[in-house]
């Protein structure tokens, strides 16, 4: 199954894709959706308005997550990249709502930083809420997977130890489009299995690898992060990204205005944006 949060004349929809149609499910966003205990059942079967796919208008898949939980050095190949040695524990710091866009949505580059990166990611979204979850819980209470730019001004990130003043900045995130159910995708990454992950930075590639990178898995950080806290539906898990980031090259790539940067994820989609300058 895959389901997207759409932008309509009356507001919000949450919508079950199918090819060429979305099929309205009655919630406002795919959190709501979530929220329901039976929400694959009620998703599978709804027949609300229908839309035609190549016109939709891409929210953030949850537009307002309670949280949004994001992996640092996950990627051995990134890892190496970076100069640093393979971490014992996952590194853990968090965005904000505020910072999120659709997939086709443009990329807002404040004026205070002129270090912007992308950062292709595989998002886990939540779909039952869970705490101190064994492997087999942790499992269970994955909705599915979606793509998530991390967005990053290196300048203010380097500034401290703390990810997070780097990381939040409004309108910079694309979360999208949509959600897949693991069993619709080419290999579970719960599982272990490998889906390709890339970006391209206006026509050249710049990142290209697979899941199989990952230090921290997707179940390995559920039952990790449910030690902290309690993951509740809609709930986005960012699990990092591979090598090839702007920041590490030589000379440095960045994001600048009137650039379109793509982020994949095999089985999923992209995100497709547009970065513009703003003042």
């Amino acid at each position: 199954m895959r389901l997207a949060t759409i932008r309509t004349a009356t507001g919000h929809r949450a919508v079950r894709v199918d090819g060429d149609t979305a099929l309205e499910t009655g919630e406002a966003d795919v959190r709501a959706l979530l929220e329901r205990p039976d929400w694959a059942e009620h998703a599978a079967g709804a027949a609300g308005p229908v839309h035609e796919t190549a016109g939709l208008d891409y929210a953030p898949l949850v537009p307002s997550p309670e949280k949004i939980i994001c992996i640092g050095l996950n990627y051995r190949d990134h890892v190496l990249e970076m100069g640093n040695e393979l971490p014992e524990y996952p590194t853990v710091f968090g965005k904000f709502a505020p910072a999120l866009v659709g997939a086709h949505d443009e990329i807002e580059l404040p004026e205070q930083s002129d270090r912007v990166d992308y950062e292709a990611e595989l998002a886990v979204v939540i779909g039952r809420s869970v705490r101190r979850a064994d492997r087999e819980a942790a499992t269970a209470a994955i909705a599915g997977y979606t793509v998530l730019n991390d967005v990053s001004m290196r300048d203010y990130q380097r500034r401290t130890k703390q990810f997070l003043q780097g990381k939040t900045w409004e309108h910079s995130t694309p979360l999208g489009p949509v959600l897949v159910t693991p069993d619709e995708l080419p290999a579970d990454p719960a599982a272990g299995g490998a889906l390709r992950i890339s970006s391209e930075l206006s026509g050249e590639t710049m990142q290209d690898s697979t899941t199989d990178q990952l230090v921290f898995g997707a179940v390995d950080l559920v039952v990790y992060l449910s030690e902290i806290l309690t993951l509740n539906p809609g709930d986005v898990i960012a699990t990092g990204t591979p090598g090839g980031v702007g920041d590490a090259r030589t000379p440095p790539r960045y994001l600048t205005d009137g650039a379109e940067i793509v982020t994949a994820v095999e089985g999923i989609g992209e995100c497709r944006n547009v970065c513009r300058a703003v003042r």
